[in-house]
């Protein structure tokens, strides 16, 4: 039985979809004002993890992934600060539409490289400000909202589930508690948030009901998006643990409060991912983005490996030592690979040991995406068929390459195709390599081998070309 750890009971469920052989999902997506860094890679990784087994397991799966261009802003649990895209495009003098579509495509080349699944929708919050206040006028309505000098706040008290994710109530919210004071005199409660902003000089601004210039809050961008694309009920909305509080448990406390229905049956949240045991900071020297990763010689295939092989419900510590350990375990399975195609033996049973690795996959993923369960099956079945790797006939190899591809059809690394985004010295060197070999000089060819060798990159000759394999940090 497919089972979840569902944040909103705190507890493993069993999986129900509400329409049999369909999942409808809703995962967040980037704000648009800066490349991703690791931790976004992860999590949207592991959402990709999570799509791509329901699909193994013959579910039609929709899934929605927010662009939020507008209305993030950077201290998002008092609503204080600046448009975190504004902020950006004052910085660089450009326009906070430049700001959006640069970063936006960005993501989407990055997600490219990492073979994340292409999500069903992909919808910008600048294209449903309508919706949004059509939204916000149901929520004044039905006493959940409330305006005040131009701008609509929601009113935390009126929603008595408000709390039921985070564990933030409204008692624990009050004015007072842990040191909070109510800054901003117009709410009600200190923990109110805005649904629209007043704002004359936000560069990026709508007329509304209540102001002739103003912009919406991001909690609502996605209450309204997802309700739009995927129903006023669906499935799972997924996230990493830093939405919880308190984008999600707003963008709950919005649909249910417009619908008066349930809005999400299952909340799953990624943990943070850590570097070198600290949070990631620009000041303190340990921020990477994936192309930081890949400028040092590494491949989007180690990248999207290292970040999928760990639990989501665990955080994931980044250490250049760590990832070098993942890179020798993918390359084990690489190297397995390259043995059953080229197996020739008279034949030994695998029959079993792929029926093991297969229930042992399955059963582990079953559990919660328990993904080190899956990979250990894996492992497992390289072992057992490594013992018999002289046996292996071209029958019983291409048996296992096959259960190999289906495992992939979740994983999406296993048949990756490596990009050789090395320095330009490097590329150069493999030229030489290739010209050396041609002209039948050893001497030059075996030294660059060997000198790459050092540097971290093993060079393969089959059938007349080079296979090039990445074993650690390119020096």
């Amino acid at each position: 039985m497919l089972r979840f750890y569902n944040t909103y009971s705190n507890k493993l469920e069993n999986f129900k979809p509400i329409k049999k052989g369909e999942v409808r999902m809703y995962t967040c997506g980037p704000t648009v004002y800066m490349h991703i860094h690791l931790g976004n890679a992860r999590t949207f990784l592991l959402e990709d993890l999570l799509r791509r087994y329901l699909e193994y397991l013959n579910f039609k799966v929709k899934q929605v992934m927010n662009i939020t261009d507008v209305g993030h802003l950077s201290e998002d649990d008092i609503e204080a600060g600046e448009d975190k895209i504004q902020k950006m495009a004052k910085k660089k003098k450009v326009t906070p539409k430049e700001i959006a579509d640069f970063y936006e495509k960005d993501f989407y080349e990055q997600i490219k490289k990492l073979n994340i699944e292409k999500a069903y929708k992909y919808p910008r919050a600048t294209d449903h400000i309508k919706e949004m206040q059509s939204m916000i006028k149901k929520l004044i309505k039905k006493k959940h909202a409330y305006e005040v000098n131009g701008s609509v706040y929601f009113d935390i008290s009126s929603f008595k589930n408000y709390g039921k994710l985070s564990g933030n109530t409204v008692k624990y919210l009050a004015e007072g508690k842990s040191g909070r004071t109510l800054k901003n005199k117009d709410k009600k409660n200190f923990y109110d948030f805005s649904l629209w902003i007043k704002d004359d000089e936000h560069l990026m601004n709508w007329s509304s009901p209540w102001c002739k210039k103003g912009y919406p809050n991001w909690h609502l961008e996605c209450s309204v998006m997802s309700i739009k694309y995927l129903g006023e009920h669906f499935d799972i909305h997924m996230g990493g643990e830093d939405n919880i509080f308190p984008h999600h448990e707003a963008e709950i406390a919005q649909a249910e409060g417009a619908t008066g229905k349930k809005w999400v049956n299952y909340w799953m949240h990624t943990r943070h991912l850590m570097v070198e045991g600290a949070k990631m900071s620009k000041r303190d020297g340990n921020f990477y983005t994936p192309e930081d990763i890949y400028n040092r010689g590494f491949t989007p295939r180690q990248l999207r490996f290292f970040l999928i092989s760990s639990h989501y419900r665990k955080k994931l510590n980044f250490t250049f030592d760590a990832f070098e350990s993942s890179n020798k375990s993918l390359q084990k399975i690489s190297t397995f690979i390259d043995d059953l195609q080229n197996a020739n033996g008279k034949g030994s049973k695998v029959e079993t040991l792929i029926k093991k690795a297969k229930n042992g996959f399955e059963k582990a993923m079953d559990d919660d995406l328990n993904i080190s369960g899956a990979l250990a099956s894996i492992f497992g079945l390289v072992t057992e068929v490594n013992k018999k790797k002289n046996l292996i006939s071209k029958a019983e190899a291409k048996k296992v390459l096959n259960l190999l591809k289906k495992f992939d059809k979740v994983l999406g690394v296993i048949f990756l195709k490596e990009r050789n985004d090395f320095p330009a010295d490097v590329k150069k060197l493999i030229k030489q390599r290739d010209e050396a070999r041609k002209n039948k000089d050893w001497t030059t060819s075996d030294k660059i081998r060997d000198d790459l060798l050092a540097r971290g990159i093993e060079l393969h000759d089959t059938d007349g070309k080079t296979k090039v394999v990445v074993k650690f940090k390119v020096k």
